[in-house]
């Protein structure tokens, strides 16, 4: 099993709910939902298939929901302790809010539920467990072909640049370079 970018799913929702109030902004528990739905699916395009968090995503009527952070949340914000993140997981959550955090519930709701991880798993049945796998697929290498409306933006529409200084002291974005997987790496999984 791979390490995940943060211990808990209340890490990355705790940051996220933090976020928000630091934006002047109360963020509702299924918008909330949808953003670390999201940070899950591109965190673990970045990194190969490693999860932000140790959590399932599950299909459900309402969109896609993570169930110890629904229960928890479903009144209001707990006490839960957590503990600072790792700049890669904090790159990742901060690109999510950036890219995804001014748009309605309602809105990111409407788009993921055309998203084939999500279909695929309420086909099954409601309270279907979303396959990582999938979420992969489709925010990866899908999202690069699959341009149409209610489609995923690619990784590089995401994940938001690191800006550093170069030697001249001129501002340049930059991105971490990941390897491209050896062909018959990929003739192994398909």
């Amino acid at each position: 099993m791979m390490a995940t970018g943060v211990e808990s799913s209340f890490d990355a929702a705790g940051w996220l709910t933090d976020r928000a109030l630091n934006d002047g902004e109360y963020l509702q528990p299924q918008k909330l939902h949808r953003l670390l739905y999201l940070a899950q699916a591109y965190f673990a395009v970045a990194h190969r298939g490693r999860p932000l968090m140790p959590s399932v995503f599950i299909a459900t009527e309402a969109g896609p929901i993570t169930p110890d952070v629904f229960r928890v949340y479903a009144q209001s914000r707990p006490y839960v302790e957590t503990k600072p993140l790792r700049p890669d997981a904090e790159l990742v959550l901060d690109s999510i809010w950036r890219r995804f955090g001014q748009h309605s519930v309602d809105y990111l709701t409407r788009q993921i539920k055309q998203h084939t991880p999500y279909l695929k798993a309420y086909e099954k049945g409601e309270g279907s467990i979303i396959a990582l796998n999938d979420m992969v697929a489709f925010y990866g290498a899908e999202a690069h072909a699959n341009q149409a409306p209610g489609g995923a933006p690619p990784l590089a529409g995401v994940l938001r640049p690191r800006v550093m200084r170069s030697h001249t002291g001129r501002p340049v974005n930059v991105q971490k370079w990941m390897p491209p997987e050896p062909k018959n790496a990929q003739a192994a999984k398909g």
